[in-house]
């Protein structure tokens, strides 16, 4: 009987623990892996999936994930990305600008003028900016609850004046300057802002574009 050591043996690292085979869940993973999970928590939360400590916690674990592995644990139980944003059935399509679920990565999203809102809506925003212009909007609910979460991003919910607006959550700022009637439409806000913020108000001022300076040919004239 041969006294040299099987080929099947795994080797031993460092601290004594048997190392295997690299396989798919052993890949290590990539800043980009770890976003994609990252919005998928943060929509899987916005869509009431997750509470607020569950995806405080798998946040955590997603930012300290190594592997594929890890990282796909953290999504196991989670519907797959590509049905769980689908409009359920019987969901209103008039005038083509209604939709309960909006995301913008790493970009910027603008929804106003003239759209129907339905009774709940989300809005996620990862490192990017979001503008959501409810003035010109039609509710089609007495009662409309947004849900908005932004991660390192900052949202703006502009509502029209008079209506009644109850908003609560993580960074989640208030600026209303009208009173509103007994029988207004109301506005439940749901906000999550991790290092972003979230803010809510009825008046709302587009920044005035930057001037340049101008020269001539003697020299520095100012802003024009």
């Amino acid at each position: 009987m041969s006294d040299e050591p099987s080929n099947t043996v795994a080797h031993a690292d460092r601290t004594g623990t048997p190392e295997k085979a690299p396989g798919a869940g052993g890949l290590r993973a990539s800043d980009r892996d770890r976003d994609q999970v990252l919005v998928r928590l943060h929509s899987a939360f916005a869509e009431g999936r997750l509470t607020e400590p569950e995806l405080d916690e798998r946040i955590e674990r997603a930012l300290a994930a190594r592997t594929m592995a890890e990282l796909s644990a953290l999504s196991a139980d989670l519907p797959d990305p590509g049905t769980a944003h689908a409009a359920p059935v019987g969901t209103s399509g008039k005038s083509g600008f209604g939709g309960r679920f909006q995301l913008a990565y790493k970009s910027g999203i603008r929804r106003g003028g003239r759209w129907r809102l339905p009774e709940r809506h989300t809005t996620v925003v990862y490192k990017g900016t979001a503008l959501v212009d409810l003035r010109n909007a039609e509710l089609e609910s007495a009662e409309t609850t947004l849900r908005v979460v932004a991660y390192k991003s900052n949202a703006t919910i502009i509502v029209p004046p008079g209506v009644r607006v109850d908003a609560g959550g993580l960074g989640v700022s208030t600026e209303l300057h009208t009173d509103p009637t007994p029988d207004a439409p109301l506005i439940r806000l749901k906000g999550l802002a991790y290092k972003g913020a979230i803010d809510i108000t009825d008046q709302h001022r587009e920044p005035e574009p930057r001037r340049l300076p101008t020269f001539n040919r003697h020299g520095y004239r100012g802003h024009p």
